[in-house]
Order: C-alpha cells, then sequence, then structure tokens
C-alpha cells in the first residue's frame, strides 16, 4: 500500500530543505510528496522547484490560501488513500513513515498520532518546550494528533469534512481532532513515529506562536475538548484572565489595606514558584527554571490577548 506526504508552507525557506531532504531518505518511501505553498515571498518555492528537477514524486501547488486550505488542497491532489502530515519547521526521523503507517495493516485503525521531540539548543529554549509542546512522559493513551507528525485514511477525512476552512490562523489541527473524537474513529497512538520539531530561535517568535494558539482556539468555539475536559485550552485562558482580574482588584485594594497587598504578594510568589518548578522539574536547571517564570507571564499576557482578539 502506498502513502502521499501532503505538507502545507509558507515563508519556510530556512526549513523546507532539510524537510524535504528527510523525507526523501525515509526507509518507507513516500509514492508521492504533495506540497501547496499558500504564497509565498521569500526563496521557498525556488528551494521546492530544485528539488522538483532531481525528484518526480515531488508536487507543488501554488495558492494564496491559509493553512486549513492548504491542507486540504494537498489532500485533494494526493493519490492515495493513506495519506501522512508534518510541518515545515519539522524534520522527520528516517523511519518516521514506516512507523506512522504501520498501524494500517489494521483495517480497523483509521488515524496513527505519531509525535514530535522538540530540539533545542539553550536554556531558553528547553523552557518554551514545556509551554509548546507536549513532553515525553505526557505521551499516554489519550493524546491527541499533532499534524506536526500525522497519518489518516482519506476516506476519514472525507467522512469529518476536511480541515476547517473559516480558521485562518492557527487551531485547524485542533477541530479536525474534535471532529475525529465526534465520530469516534480508531486512532492508533506510536510514539516512535517521531519528527523533530525545533524550538523558536527567539522570545518574539514564541509569543507570536502563543498568541496565534489563542486567537485559533478562541475561534474555534470549543470549550470542551474531549479527553482533556476541564484542562482544555480556552477554559484555562478564561480563568486566567479571572485569575489576573482579581490581582487587580487586589492591587487596587492594597494600596488602602496592608494585609491585602500582603496575600497578594504571597499568590504571585506561589504562582512564580509553580511556573519555576513547572520547568525545573524537566530539565533539574535553576537557569531553565527562572525562564520558566519569565515565560509564564509573557505567555499569559499574550494568551489573553490572542484570546480577546480571537473571540470577537
Amino acid at each position: 500500500m502506498n502513502i502521499s506526504v501532503c505538507i502545507t508552507v509558507f515563508n519556510e525557506e530556512k526549513n523546507i530543505s532539510k524537510l524535504i531532504i528527510s523525507l526523501l531518505r525515509q526507509t518507507k518511501k513516500p509514492s508521492e510528496i504533495v506540497i501547496v505553498d499558500g504564497g509565498s515571498n521569500d526563496r521557498t518555492v525556488d528551494l521546492i522547484r530544485h528539488f522538483q528537477k532531481k525528484e518526480k514524486r515531488i508536487k507543488l501547488l501554488i495558492r494564496k490560501c491559509s493553512r486549513a486550505e492548504g491542507r486540504n488542497l494537498a489532500v485533494e491532489l494526493s493519490r492515495n488513500e493513506i495519506i501522512a502530515m508534518t510541518d515545515a519547521g519539522c524534520i522527520a526521523r528516517r523511519d518516521w513513515l514506516e512507523k506512522i503507517f504501520k498501524p494500517f495493516a489494521n483495517e480497523e485503525i483509521d488515524v496513527t498520532a505519531g509525535f514530535y521531540d522538540m530540539t533545542v539548543e539553550n536554556s531558553m529554549q528547553k523552557a518554551m518546550s514545556v509551554f509548546l509542546g507536549i513532553l515525553p512522559n505526557q505521551f499516554d493513551v489519550n493524546f491527541l494528533p499533532s499534524t506536526r507528525s500525522i497519518a489518516f485514511r482519506k476516506r476519514v477525512w472525507e467522512k469529518v469534512g476536511g480541515f476547517p476552512e473559516n480558521l485562518k490562523d492557527t487551531a485547524e489541527d485542533t477541530v479536525f481532532n474534535y471532529k475525529l473524537m465526534k465520530e469516534d474513529v480508531k486512532i492508533a497512538r506510536v510514539k516512535d513515529a517521531g519528527v523533530e520539531w525545533k524550538m523558536p530561535d527567539t522570545l518574539k517568535e514564541f509569543l507570536k506562536k502563543i498568541y496565534l494558539y489563542a486567537k485559533g482556539d478562541a475561534k474555534s468555539g470549543l470549550w470542551i475538548y474531549p479527553l482533556k475536559g476541564i484542562m482544555s485550552h480556552n477554559l484555562k485562558v478564561l480563568l486566567k484572565i479571572i485569575m489576573y482580574s482579581f490581582g487587580v482588584i487586589l492591587l487596587l485594594v492594597g494600596i488602602y489595606k496592608q494585609f491585602i497587598l500582603i496575600f497578594l504578594l504571597c499568590c504571585v510568589f506561589i504562582y512564580s514558584y509553580r511556573a519555576y518548578y513547572k520547568v525545573y522539574k524537566e530539565f533539574r536547571s535553576v537557569r531553565v527554571g527562572l525562564w520558566g517564570v519569565l515565560l509564564q507571564y509573557v505567555s499569559d499576557i499574550v494568551a489573553v490577548t490572542g484570546f480577546i482578539r480571537g473571540s470577537f
């Protein structure tokens, strides 16, 4: 049985070559690599065309579109029943396709959820990984697929109506997963079907991701997410809004009543220590833990901003 790899890209000249090379070197060869470019204005398209000259399996469509539209177009253009997806910021391990494809030998399996390793080079990126993704020790039977490492039958994609094209920013895979859950599809979770996902190089890139994630989740309108319950992202951000609003009220009251200000400072200390320890326990580094405190507060502010923007 053959497998198609479908990718959508936009201004990925820094990453696209590494991804294509990793896909061409797979132990299980894809019969085609379908790439939809969403209107890049850098050298992304030129680099893809360079690979096309040597490799006939690469198909390229240039269409100014959202990420969800690009994903759907790539699937529509593909010739095979089994579709694998990853993102341009990732590099596939040599056996990624082989591992993510294997569960489809069972006809009852509709989707395979692979995993991703977050690659880091410094203390800041280590701390970022705790906020941006799922850590290896958190991978379990409730892990939900990510488009960084996923494969599915095309008939399932058709059944749920593809990726939601009304979402222009992010969260298209969140809604896609939600529709899979509603249809009760059979998902195989394969931890060693892995890709490498590089953490942002700068704080600005990190905050942009947090903002877009929060904005997209708000626009999705999903409050109670399957398998997440009260830990669903929108509920968590709403809780942050309540928490910070309450903090401002305590600060104003604390101007007149000192014991209220002391109580507020105790709350800030506890929240800061919680952020520190959340990161420290993963890396056993004080420096990384301190980055966790900074990232907690700035990501909270940016997530709330994105959530409010997405809600309206």
